[in-house]
């Protein structure tokens, strides 16, 4: 089956209910589509209403990435948020933990980011939501970088993600 015959069975959301198809679709149309794009069709699937929240999905993939996966989304959230309200949530642990790069953005080390649990991590996801709703979009563009990550979401997030992509891809 080509790309875009894969694609044509999720467009309106419709998709397949074989969990094991959408997971093969997702390898699949993960590895043949410009990553801008698989990019936003995560963050379709952040947006969803048929999907949990999106700190809660941000979390469940934190939990299952590596120490340096788990920086590069947080530096992500983090430059949504804001060096002032970081104090302020997950209990103050990314006050003590980040420190400024060049007066920028502060920046989570690898071996910082493993000590966070995914539920500080949750929090930190929605409070970045609600600063700056684009952070779905960068996170997107960032899980689109790591596929299996995204694997973890389940087959209802995969078949929305692979709408989004199939809708940019007939545009």
């Amino acid at each position: 089956m080509g790309l875009m015959d894969i694609l044509q069975q999720y467009t309106s959301n419709a998709g397949t209910s074989d969990s094991n198809s959408v997971h093969a679709h997702f390898d699949e149309v993960a590895g043949a589509t410009p990553t801008a794009v698989v990019g936003q069709g995560v963050a379709d699937a952040f947006r969803s209403d048929n999907t949990p929240p999106f700190g809660q999905m941000v979390s469940q993939m934190f939990g299952q990435s590596n120490p340096q996966q788990q920086a590069g989304v947080l530096n992500q959230l983090l430059r949504s948020i804001g060096p002032g309200v970081l104090a302020t949530i997950a209990g103050g642990v990314l006050g003590r933990l980040t420190a400024p790069n060049d007066g920028g953005s502060p920046q989570v080390t690898p071996q910082q980011a493993s000590q966070l649990t995914p539920q500080q991590v949750q929090t930190i996801a929605a409070q970045a939501e609600q600063h700056d709703p684009t952070v779905l979009d960068k996170v997107g563009g960032f899980y689109a970088e790591h596929p299996q990550l995204v694997k973890t979401l389940g087959s209802a997030a995969l078949a929305i993600a692979l709408a989004g992509i199939s809708n940019r891809m007939r545009s």
